[in-house]
Formats: structure tokens, C-alpha cells, sequence
């Protein structure tokens, strides 16, 4: 059953951030095997792709979290608008969800902010302009 005060926007779980030791090899993999594309490289140590409505961070793993064998950097839902990942963040802190940030507007002109389910896992609920302004 829906939620009756749950803020809508919410596309769906269409993000995921991975550690990866070998940067240039896994987006290689991503692009040329699987066939997503190169969306934005902001650095030297993160790659983002997007395909098909979906969205891949690569993000250079430290060699202590590559042994460590750690691969998630965390999973995020993509809302529909920057409105949006407001809305969700009152609800969750007024549910008293485990918030690690407030809503902010990055770079490429995305909106969001960080929280953790019960088992720890970091979510992301963003507003990303490639994905969220698509028609899905």
C-alpha cells in the first residue's frame, strides 16, 4: 500500500557508485562492451556514464579499499525534479530516516542528498537532469 505522505517524483532506483581499482579499465568495459556512454569526467578519479535511463559513477578505489574488497559507494533513486529531493528529505528526517547530508546542487547542476537504509547502506536521492528529464 502507498504511503499517502510520501512526496512522489521518485523514477526509481536507476544510480549506482562503485569503487573500482582500475578506472580506465571498467569504463572501457561499461562503454565499448555494455554500451553506456561517457557523460562527464569531472577528474582523474571519477567517471560518470549514463544508458538507457540509468546512471554509473566509477569512483578510483584507495588501494586499502580495493584490498579491503569493498565495491558499493552507494545506490541512489532518481526523482524527478530538484523540488523534489527537498520534499523527500523533509519526509525522511520528519520519519526519522538516518540522514548523512542535506539537499545540495552539484556541478553538473544535480540536486541531492545522502541517507542510510537499516542495514547502513548509503542511498542517494538525486535529482539528475540526463535521467530525470527523460521521459521513462
Amino acid at each position: 500500500m502507498t504511503n499517502p505522505k510520501r512526496p512522489g517524483g521518485n523514477l526509481g532506483l536507476r544510480h549506482v557508485a562503485l569503487y573500482v581499482a582500475d578506472l580506465e579499465a571498467c569504463c572501457r568495459f561499461y562503454t565499448g562492451l555494455l554500451g553506456m556512454e561517457l557523460e562527464w569526467q569531472p577528474d582523474a578519479d571519477n567517471i560518470y556514464l549514463h544508458g538507457n535511463g540509468d546512471n554509473l559513477a566509477l569512483h578510483r578505489a584507495t588501494t586499502a579499499l580495493a584490498e579491503s574488497g569493498q565495491r558499493l559507494d552507494h545506490i541512489g533513486f532518481i526523482l524527478r525534479t530538484a523540488a523534489d529531493v527537498d520534499s523527500w528529505y523533509a519526509w525522511l528526517r520528519d520519519a526519522g530516516a538516518t540522514l548523512h547530508s542535506e539537499p545540495k546542487t552539484h556541478r553538473d547542476g544535480a540536486r541531492s542528498f545522502y541517507c542510510a537504509d537499516p542495514a547502513g547502506n548509503v542511498v542517494q536521492m538525486i535529482y539528475h537532469p540526463p535521467i530525470s528529464d527523460q521521459q521513462l
